[in-house]
């Protein structure tokens, strides 16, 4: 995958799909006077239709907090909007935007039936991903593994980990430890799973390392299907989901060895039954286990007839 490094420019890679170019600025006085218009428009707040308001950029944030929601509506409706969304102009509608950053206000404007106050401004693919992670940056209510989630979504996008790390405010080490929770987890878990405001770093990496065990990750994933699940704060979840995963294996029963017999008594050797499957010892103080090994895929063969033999009869 091409990686896109927009700090750059020189290591700057277009990926398959063509980017959304800006276009070129006019020159001399002309070019001065409609810089500064577009730099006041930009810096102006309009009211704007919702309806008219697109998704765009990445998912960043998990599940929905109903009681958030509510709180956030009833904040609007009172007291108004106080800080304004960030919009950019659709690329292919006229008339139309996108949403950069604000959707939770988006949404509880919309479902009032208000405009929506915001800030429009002219951004690339890869300037809406810097203003849309360096917002995140700032929000104090987004939790680890919503910030996780988008540096994995934007390394899915073909983005250097050093655009992930400045479009986020952290350092390498951090980035990695990110990567290393949102990729493990797909994002529909996460989705169900909720934001888990309470969990931090050091649990989540913990509970990646724990679903790296074989089964475990089915198992723990498995829990967030059950009807008490639903019942569950998104932390809650996080933690039925940490206890699954740590669950000991199911230990596999293996016999002790029985004596195997002639039909005089005697002791042949023993068998014992154990993870991988049956095993013989047959002491070959006597000559049999010789004798036994030249003819086992005769006598294994006949056995397995028989056995297959009985099965038959037993299913009519």
């Amino acid at each position: 995958m091409v990686r896109k490094n927009i700090l750059n420019p020189a290591l700057a890679q277009v990926a398959s799909e063509p980017k959304r170019p800006k276009p070129p600025a006019p020159r001399g006085a002309v070019g001065a006077l409609q810089s500064s218009l577009s730099k006041l428009q930009e810096n102006a707040v309009q009211d704007i239709d919702p309806a008219q308001i697109d998704d765009a950029g990445l998912e960043d944030r998990l599940g929905d907090d109903h009681a958030d929601h509510r709180a956030l509506m009833e904040s609007l409706r009172t007291y108004g909007q106080q800080v304004p969304v960030l919009l950019r102009p659709h690329g292919k509608t006229r008339g139309r935007y996108e949403i950069v950053y604000g959707r939770r206000r988006l949404r509880a404007l919309k479902e009032l039936g208000l405009p929506v106050k915001a800030m429009v401004r002219q951004l690339s693919d890869d300037e809406l991903i810097m203003a849309q992670g360096q917002e995140n940056t700032a929000r104090r209510d987004l939790s680890f593994v919503e910030k996780a989630s988008f540096a994995a979504q934007l390394e899915a996008e073909g983005y250097a980990r050093d655009t992930i790390a400045a479009a986020l405010s952290i350092d390498q080490p951090m980035v990695s430890r990110m990567l290393k929770v949102g990729q493990a987890v797909p994002l529909n878990t996460l989705r169900k799973i909720g934001p888990a405001p309470g969990i931090g770093r050091d649990r989540w990496l913990a509970f990646v390392k724990l679903i790296d065990v074989k089964g475990m990750r089915t198992r723990a994933f498995a829990f967030l299907d059950t009807p008490d699940a639903l019942t569950m704060t998104s932390d809650a979840r996080f933690d039925a989901m940490f206890d699954r995963a740590k669950a000991p294996t199911p230990k596999v029963t293996v016999d002790k060895p029985r004596a195997l017999r002639s039909a005089a008594g005697g002791v042949l050797g023993d068998i014992r039954t154990g993870r991988k499957g049956v095993t013989l010892n047959i002491s070959n103080k006597d000559g049999f286990a010789a004798w036994l090994d030249a003819e086992a895929e005769a006598v294994i063969a006949e056995l397995h007839d028989r056995w297959s033999a009985s099965r038959s009869e037993d299913e009519q």
